[in-house]
């Protein structure tokens, strides 16, 4: 596995950074953008999030860096970064992993799509700790790494987030 598990406290400091930068985005959109922001946030995980959590690492074995995001963050939907990020929560992850089963990645038994970007590409973290985007908007598609571990995707959020005009 490349690099260290992911930490719940590393990920807790994340979403208050996110939180401060979307706090910061959403007084200035208006202003510089002409229109109103959608709704953006970053949620903390509930005890129904949680529950969610078991029944997807009941269904199929999940990379430990996802459960520990979902134990942390419930779902996250910035439709305002860039073309739009969204971590689903984890009972739509078991919900599409029940109807369209893991994604398809050559050396991956198992990757699990758990979040999106507004123009329909699919992200999965498979058993590596890669973190994997679809090169289209379909999950039979090819994939492509797009960050070495969950934290480095998180990372690059993070960073999308502050840098947003």
């Amino acid at each position: 596995m490349p690099g260290e598990r992911l930490d719940a406290e590393w990920v807790r400091a994340w979403w208050e950074q996110a939180d401060a930068a979307l706090t910061k985005l959403m007084r200035s959109f208006l202003p510089t953008h002409g229109f109103p922001p959608g709704h953006n946030a970053v949620m903390l995980a509930t005890d129904d999030s949680r529950q969610a959590t078991d029944a997807l690492v009941d269904l199929t074995p999940i990379p430990s860096d996802l459960t520990t995001l979902y134990w942390v963050i419930g779902e996250a939907s910035l439709p305002d970064v860039d073309s739009g990020y969204f971590i689903h929560s984890p009972a739509t992850a078991v919900e599409h992993f029940r109807e369209y089963g893991p994604a398809p990645i050559d050396g991956e038994p198992i990757a699990l799509v758990f979040a999106s970007d507004g123009g329909g590409h699919l992200f999965a973290i498979g058993d590596s700790g890669q973190v994997w985007k679809s090169t289209t908007a379909s999950r039979s598609d090819d994939f492509e790494v797009a960050a070495s571990s969950l934290q480095e995707f998180l990372e690059q959020l993070g960073r999308r987030i502050a840098n947003q005009p």
